[in-house]
């Protein structure tokens, strides 16, 4: 059996779209179930066209019939259903984008920077004066900013580059999996990745993570189509691929480099020293695309540059294998906020917290299925795991080259190697990051389907099939059950289609073709209905804030900083977690009171008991109506991140008028009022900065409410030594900096960074501004006008 693609004369001419690609007889793939033979058997492969650039003029002229065609082999319906599915994708993940304002304005601010200045553009940086960059590299910057300066900066065309690569990933997921399995498999395989919470969250907001996913989705497609005939271009592709997905986050992307490379060199049709010389090229591809940027940053003057946000010693290879490498792993992050799972000197954990606990949730092989983490990601990861072994099991037997287990292993791969890393990692770790397994475990659901539908008439087979079935309903059950109030009819309605229709699926191979394939749908309707439920529920809820989740409140929910409590106030929020120094405990409120950190509780908007201070309040005090520390700002129906429900939408517990938000403004930013934006904007073509604050998040509210730069003194955290007091104070006296903005500044380096032992830069800056410059209150913000001379 062939293993490779036709490919007509070099000579010939593209074909026309009527026959495009050339006819090779081959059975149709949804046509050929087993009878006695494998379940996965190996057929030819789709033909190739011509290449060469005398075929580039054909295939621009073919491509839209070709595209509206499909094909060949493909029965008439296939194209249409595939379009479909890409067109609702569209209609899903764009309707009523912009509810969420700015999403995370921290990445808002970056691409505002950038479609003001080239060199902002380029190094990713806050603020368009170039100060500091993101503590990301900025390829998924650049997106965001040439829309606005195509379309002007607004919500949506910050937003809509992440919702359009959401299509372009579930048409890239499809086309991989037909590479080998039949139209159903790959619809499925899309329908599933659309429809996960986590996608539906990650793909409308502006984080690197949609970027991430559709490259490594590439990479993927690339690698399917190398093994098939060991084509080096392919694999050369799938190496700048993860360049480029380098580009975008850093070490992630590397997180499934040493599965892709392994099955390669088992896999490809070719002797073993030809496949080691193309992985040296790939690797050579992968090096040029991510390290190009890197070495421009590296080898420009630092004085020529901005700072690297997120490093210690304005080295983005620094960044990239600390903060934003190894750190996250063993959980040493210098400077990073709360501090990672192992606990800074002299920290203990609470008693109860258990094994494992640390500042962002308890590590273990079971952390992507518990609290609300399992209703991002893991709603179809049963079934595919046990649709992984099925496939590698009936696959066992087949030649090195069986572009079938191939593929199992490139998509198994991928989920096992992220999600292992994802389950002990130490360091900071989000529920979004999930998002990283959605196209594994949609094209494992997809392919594992594939098969064992086509094979149904075999009672092994069915049995295998009704088995993973049953096991998703009992799961989703279980994951509807820890958000209660949601839909209760749903959990009911899963439970029960998708066990009556595993029973029946036991009797498929007495079926009537008519009768199996309501028997599927209402199998398919089960196994996706709670999923597309959170996804349909996260659609409809604004996001805003650093920390993010999908899907409604869940009992249980916790992951560090952003754990969100049940609906509502007064449920217990977030697991423990340090700051500056000690071990904070999300207590229970009382009713319409959030729980604070360290166990504490107050009622009506009062400070906290006993004088118990927030996260970074100044001397141990309590706040009042959201002025002073840094209560972490209420989320949406209720939910708070910084782990402590809150009440209100967007903002609403103890929300400050134009006060610092979660952690000082760290987690949210602040709400700033027309009078701060007016004041910002006065004189401003005067000054670099408008204004300095402290934290990013901070400086990003306050740029984007005027439209002008802003420093982000520290970054992201505060605590980046971006810029000593002296070098501020001759920003000052030179004229560059209008405003500085206080009550944000973090004393403590972070737990990460000692648990505060050493006063940071942004604290000693503003203490010096505090002291030598008269407070104002603009709008609710207090302005220092550093236009004016110093006092003695």
């Amino acid at each position: 059996m062939t293993t490779t693609s036709f490919t007509p004369p070099a000579g010939d001419p593209w074909p026309e779209a009527s026959v495009h690609p050339p006819e090779v007889p081959q059975p149709a793939p949804e046509h050929r179930e087993p009878a006695g033979g494998p379940l996965f058997p190996e057929y030819p492969l789709p033909p190739a066209g011509p290449r060469g650039p005398a075929s580039w003029t054909g295939r621009l002229r073919t491509l839209p019939a070709r595209t509206l065609r499909g094909r060949a082999d493909d029965p008439r319906w296939v194209r249409p259903a595939l379009l479909a599915l890409l067109a609702a994708t569209a209609v899903l993940y764009l309707w009523g984008l912009s509810a969420s304002g700015w999403a995370n304005s921290f990445y808002s601010a970056a691409a505002q920077a950038g479609s003001q200045s080239w060199k902002a553009f380029f190094y990713g940086s806050s603020d368009a004066g170039n100060f500091i960059t993101v503590d990301k590299p900025p390829l998924s910057l650049w997106p965001m900013a040439l829309a606005a300066r195509i379309f002007g900066l607004s919500s949506w065309s910050v937003l809509a580059p992440q919702a359009l690569m959401a299509v372009a990933t579930v048409a890239t997921l499809y086309a991989t999996v037909r590479r080998r399995f039949s139209p159903l498999g790959g619809l499925l395989a899309g329908a599933a990745l659309a429809l996960t919470p986590v996608a539906a969250l990650m793909f409308r907001f502006n984080n690197p993570d949609a970027l991430l996913v559709l490259l490594l989705t590439l990479a993927a497609y690339g690698l399917v189509r190398a093994i098939e005939a060991a084509g080096t271009r392919w694999l050369v592709f799938t190496g700048v691929m993860f360049g480029l997905a380098f580009l975008t986050k850093t070490l992630q992307a590397f997180l499934v480099l040493p599965a892709f490379a392994l099955v390669y060199l088992v896999a490809a049709p070719t002797g073993l020293w030809r496949r080691v010389r193309q992985l040296l090229a790939a690797g050579v591809a992968m090096v040029v695309a991510g390290g190009w940027w890197v070495a421009i940053v590296e080898l420009v003057p630092a004085s020529a540059r901005p700072y690297v946000g997120g490093s210690q010693d304005n080295s983005f290879l620094s960044l990239t294998f600390g903060y934003n490498g190894i750190g996250r792993l063993n959980g040493d992050e210098t400077g990073s906020v709360g501090g990672g799972g192992r606990l800074p000197a002299g920290m203990e954990a609470p008693a109860g917290a258990g094994r494992g606990m640390g500042g962002w949730g308890e590590t273990g092989i079971t952390r992507l299925f518990d609290g609300d983490i399992g209703g991002q990601i893991a709603w179809l990861m049963p079934a595919a795991l046990l649709l992984l072994l099925v496939g590698l099991w009936a696959t066992r037997r087949h030649t090195r080259t069986d572009t079938a287990r191939a593929a199992f292993l490139v998509w198994g791969g991928w989920l096992v190697c992220t999600a292992l890393v994802f389950s002990f990692m130490s360091g900071i770790f989000h529920q979004y990051y999930t998002v990283a397994l959605a196209p594994a475990v949609a094209a494992l659901v997809g392919m594992g389907v594939d098969g064992l539908w086509r094979a149904r008439h075999r009672l092994p087979y069915a049995a295998v099939l009704a088995g993973t079935l049953a096991v998703t309903a009992v799961w989703s059950y279980v994951l509807l059950g820890r958000s209660a109030d949601f839909l209760p009819w749903l959990r009911w309605a899963v439970l029960v289609g998708g066990l009556t229709a595993a029973a029946a699926l036991l009797l498929a191979g007495r079926l009537t073709a008519g009768l199996a394939t309501v028997v599927g749908l209402v199998g398919l309707a089960a196994a996706l209905g709670g999923p597309a439920a959170y996804a349909v529920d996260t659609v409809g809820t604004p996001h805003t804030g650093s920390i993010v989740t999908a899907g409604p409140a869940v009992q249980g929910g916790s992951s560090g900083p952003g754990g969100r409590g049940p609906r509502g106030a007064g449920g217990p929020g977030g697991g423990p977690f340090p700051v500056n120094g000690r071990v904070f405990v999300p207590g229970p409120g009382g009713p319409g009171a959030p729980g604070f950190p360290g166990g504490q509780s107050t009622a009506n908007g009062q400070g906290a008991a006993n004088g118990q201070g927030f996260p970074n309040a100044q001397d141990g005090q309590g706040t009042q109506d959201g002025r002073g520390g840094g209560m972490p700002q209420g989320g949406r129906d209720g939910r708070a991140p910084g782990g402590a429900p809150g009440t209100g939408q967007n903002g609403g517990a103890f929300e400050g008028a134009g006060g610092p938000g979660g952690f000082g403004g760290l987690l949210n930013g602040a709400k700033v009022s027309d009078e701060a934006a007016a004041a910002l904007r006065q004189d401003a073509d005067r000054y670099t900065w408008a204004a300095a604050t402290s934290g990013s998040q901070n400086a990003a509210s306050y740029q984007l409410a005027s439209g002008e730069p802003v420093m982000a003194l520290g970054g992201f955290n505060g605590t980046d030594p971006s810029l000593s007091l002296s070098a501020f104070q001759q920003y000052v006296k030179e004229g560059k900096v209008h405003w500085f903005i206080g009550g944000g500044s973090r004393r403590g380096g972070g737990a990460g960074a000692g648990g505060g032992a050493e006063e940071t830069q942004t604290a000693r800056i503003e203490e010096w501004v505090t002291s030598h410059y008269t407070a104002r209150t603009v709008g609710g913000s207090t302005f220092y006008d550093l236009s004016r001379p110093p006092s003695s």
